[in-house]
C-alpha cells in the first residue's frame, strides 16, 4: 500500500521521519553509552579487559540496531512514493536492501550499487552525518576505557 500526497506534505514527512529517527539513534547511543559506563564504575578493578571487550561488543550492538532503525526509516518512507525511494539497477528494493543501503550510508562507505532519490536522500545524507558522529563518540569512549583500565593495571 501506498499513500500518494503532495511535495510539501511529502518534504514534511521525509523531514520529521529523519529527525524523528535521528533522535531516536542518539537517544539509544546515549542511554547505551551511559549504562556501560556505569557497569564499569561498579565493576572497578574486576577484569577490566573483559569490560573493555564487554563495551565493544555492546557498541556493535548499538551500531547494528542503528542501522536497522534507519533501514526502518526507509520502509516507512518507502509507503510514500512521493518521498523518493532507494533505487537499484536490478530491480525492486526489500528489506536486506534497505538494511545493506543504511549499513553503507552509515558507515560513510557509499558503495553506489544503491542510490537514493528524491526527497529521502535529506535521511540518507544525515545518516552519514549520524553514522560518523556516532562511530567517532563509540571511538572516544572505548579510549576512556582503556585508558582507565591501562592506568589501574600499571
Amino acid at each position: 500500500m501506498s499513500i500518494d500526497v503532495s511535495p510539501a506534505v511529502s518534504s514534511a514527512i521525509v523531514l520529521s521521519v529523519t529527525l524523528v529517527t535521528v533522535g531516536i539513534c542518539v537517544a539509544l547511543h546515549y542511554e547505551g553509552l551511559s549504562l556501560l559506563s556505569r557497569q564499569h564504575r561498579a565493576r572497578s578493578g574486576e577484569l577490566g579487559r573483559w569490560h573493555v571487550l564487554t563495551a565493544i561488543f555492546a557498541m556493535l550492538g548499538m551500531h547494528v540496531a542503528e542501522i536497522w532503525i534507519f533501514a526502518f526509516a526507509y520502509a516507512v518512507l518507502s509507503q510514500f512514493p512521493d518521498t523518493g525511494q532507494i533505487a537499484m539497477a536490478s530491480g525492486a528494493v526489500d528489506w536486506f536492501d534497505r538494511v545493506y543501503f543504511s549499513s553503507v550510508s552509515y558507515t560513510t562507505l557509499g558503495y553506489g550499487d544503491l542510490l537514493p532519490q528524491g526527497h529521502v536522500r535529506l535521511l540518507a545524507s544525515t545518516e552519514a552525518l549520524v553514522g560518523l558522529v556516532l562511530i567517532t563518540w563509540s571511538a572516544s569512549f572505548t579510549f576512556l576505557q582503556m585508558d582507565r583500565y591501562w592506568r589501574e593495571d600499571a
